[in-house]
Formats: C-alpha cells, sequence, structure tokens
C-alpha cells in the first residue's frame, strides 16, 4: 500500500460581514508509482456572515449552497472546489482518505470548522489516464462560521488532509 499525503494551508479572512476564504496548497507525491498534483486551490468565493451563522459548501461540482443565515455575495471572489491530478497506471484502484475536521483560528479570537466533501470520483475509483496524462478528481468541502460574535473579522489559518491511497 503507498500513500500520499495532501496538507493544505488555509487562510480565511473576516472583513465587516464579509467572508472570503484565500487558500495556499501544495501537494508532494511520496512514491514513484503514484503522485498527486493539487491543479486548483479550494475557494468559497465571498458571503456575508449573518447574527446567526450557518455553513457555506462548494460541492465537487462546483455549486454553492448556504444555510443558516449566510448570504451568497457576487463580489468577483470565486468559489470552486480543489481539484488534484493523480498519476498512476491505468485501472490503479485508488482510495480517498479525508483527515479529521480542520480547525480554523482567528487573528481576532474564534474559529471556523472545515470538513472536506466526497470527490466527483468517489472512492475508491480506478485511474483512467495513462502517464504522463493524470486522472482528474475534484473535492469540495463544508465551511461552518459562527456569529460574528463566535467569528469577529480577521484571517482564519488552519490546515487540513487529504489522503491518497494506491490499493
Amino acid at each position: 500500500m503507498k500513500i500520499v499525503l495532501i496538507t493544505r494551508r488555509l487562510v480565511l479572512m473576516i472583513c465587516g460581514g464579509l467572508l472570503c476564504l484565500f487558500s495556499h496548497f501544495s501537494a508532494k507525491g511520496q512514491e514513484v508509482q503514484l503522485s498527486v498534483y493539487t491543479i486548483r486551490n479550494l475557494s468559497f468565493g465571498a458571503f456575508f456572515q449573518g447574527n446567526a451563522g450557518g455553513t457555506v459548501t462548494v460541492s465537487h461540482d462546483g455549486s454553492r449552497s448556504v444555510t443558516g443565515d449566510i448570504i451568497p455575495a457576487n463580489m468577483g471572489f470565486l468559489f470552486y472546489p480543489a481539484i488534484f491530478e493523480v498519476e498512476a497506471a491505468p485501472g490503479t484502484l485508488i482510495s480517498i482518505l479525508n483527515g479529521a475536521d480542520a480547525t480554523l483560528t482567528g487573528s481576532n479570537g474564534g474559529s471556523i470548522t472545515l470538513r472536506i466533501g466526497e470527490s466527483d470520483l468517489g472512492t475508491p475509483f480506478n485511474t483512467t489516464a495513462t502517464p504522463p496524462a493524470r486522472t482528474q478528481v475534484t473535492i469540495g468541502a463544508t465551511l461552518t462560521v459562527g456569529t460574528p460574535q463566535a467569528n469577529p473579522s480577521g484571517s482564519y489559518s488552519g490546515t487540513y488532509s487529504v489522503t491518497f491511497i494506491n490499493e
């Protein structure tokens, strides 16, 4: 069994009721037979935080939904799932294991929870591309946002992990 661990560093900005997620990601393949590349970073776009909080979900298909009193905003900040590319021999069986929920800690106090969602290919899946071509995988996530008192304006950061396992 070969394992590639993907760790992500997230920075979340809350500014005057406007909530945006900026992220910096990197990926490393640990085995020659399996390599994973980050193609696009996860983004929740812009939204307003109401008095009760709620969730923002970006699905693996690129759609965004909100619950509670979160209001999505079209302010030029795009939302989209993370995209990875897996390089392995065609037909390789790959499982995806999401790490524990990540806690993003605020620079002015508070914390927000990030839960990694499902991939578009499910788990496990078989790679379809012959190297150097790669099999593309998209993964969404859900951000749980509290009240303005619990999640004051500022920068939020933390890490999460996704593990690709070569079966």
